[in-house]
């Protein structure tokens, strides 16, 4: 297959990119550069003079503090972006695949939200990848959208991928006790991107490991045990107390309704997930 992927720098990106080209495919990489996916014409030319067969869109503003104080670069990025790539998807015959985010949900509910959920994102952060959403879905209706949340993995610079390297470091860690997403290996979130672009059925897909989910004081409980250093002196927040621009939805755990019934089983548990990371894959920046 050849595939076009966007942010292919980042953590899901790289880890994209080595995949599908360790299952030989001709992977065309593209970081923000050599793309600017808002550029709605230097995108159009280089999707239909690349002509790839997928194209997989990684690239987007996730500074949810960020966006909570300059909503338009986040419009711009998140919104309008995936907006310019579907559309010369579509120009170029390619199927397209964006990803989404948990944080289109504002945390009410208890328990799993699935496609049946309506979306309500109480950000900037996640009202701009909910029109991104929408606008590559009526842009081109071969859209694939993938939400996922809670990600970590090698190249990533966020708390979850950074946690033990950190308590390596002798650095305090605060984690957040109640506030609960489902983690996601980025390692195991590309398996499943390429899976969907070789299936090539849009909608929206649920993407996470499974298991019941955790809080960021659960997650890094696990990571620093199975790295061998101690929790004692780990201090316990609560959200609210870290006073951040932007609100998080509390609860923003995700289950799919599709995948199986595509033919697509769950992804690993997100502890056998975050035990590879670990043994594998981590190494301390």
């Amino acid at each position: 297959m050849r595939i076009l992927v966007t942010g292919a720098k980042g953590l899901v990106g790289t880890a994209l990119a080595e995949h599908c080209s360790a299952r030989g495919d001709a992977v065309i990489g593209y970081d923000h550069k050599a793309l600017d996916i808002t550029d709605a014409a230097a995108v159009e030319s280089v999707v239909v003079n690349e002509r790839p067969e997928a194209v997989i869109n990684c690239a987007a503003w996730t500074d949810v503090d960020g966006c909570e104080s300059n909503s338009d670069k986040a419009r711009q990025s998140n919104a309008l972006g995936p907006e310019n790539l579907a559309r010369a998807a579509l120009k170029a015959n390619a199927a397209f695949i964006t990803i989404s985010t948990d944080y289109v949900f504002d945390g009410e509910k208890e328990g799993f939200y699935t496609q049946r959920d309506q979306p309500r994102p109480i950000s900037v952060y996640g009202h701009s990848k909910l029109e991104g959403e929408r606008r590559a879905q009526e842009a081109n209706a071969r859209t694939i959208v993938v939400r996922s949340g809670y990600i970590f993995g090698p190249a990533g610079k966020n708390f979850l991928s950074t946690v033990v390297s950190r308590a390596q470091r002798g650095e305090k860690l605060k984690a957040i006790v109640d506030y609960w997403g489902t983690p996601t290996y980025g390692q195991d979130l590309a398996v499943r991107l390429r899976e969907l672009a070789a299936l090539d059925l849009p909608g929206v897909y649920h993407v996470v490991n499974s298991g019941d989910g955790a809080s960021f004081e659960t997650f890094t409980r696990e990571a620093l045990r199975l790295a061998g250093l101690k929790s004692d002196t780990l201090e316990m927040v609560s959200g609210s107390d870290l006073n951040r621009p932007a609100p998080r939805p509390r609860n923003s755990r995700l289950k799919c309704l599709l995948s199986e019934a595509i033919g697509l089983p769950p992804l690993p548990d997100w502890h056998d997930a975050l035990a590879r990371f670990l043994s594998t894959d981590y190494t301390d920046p």
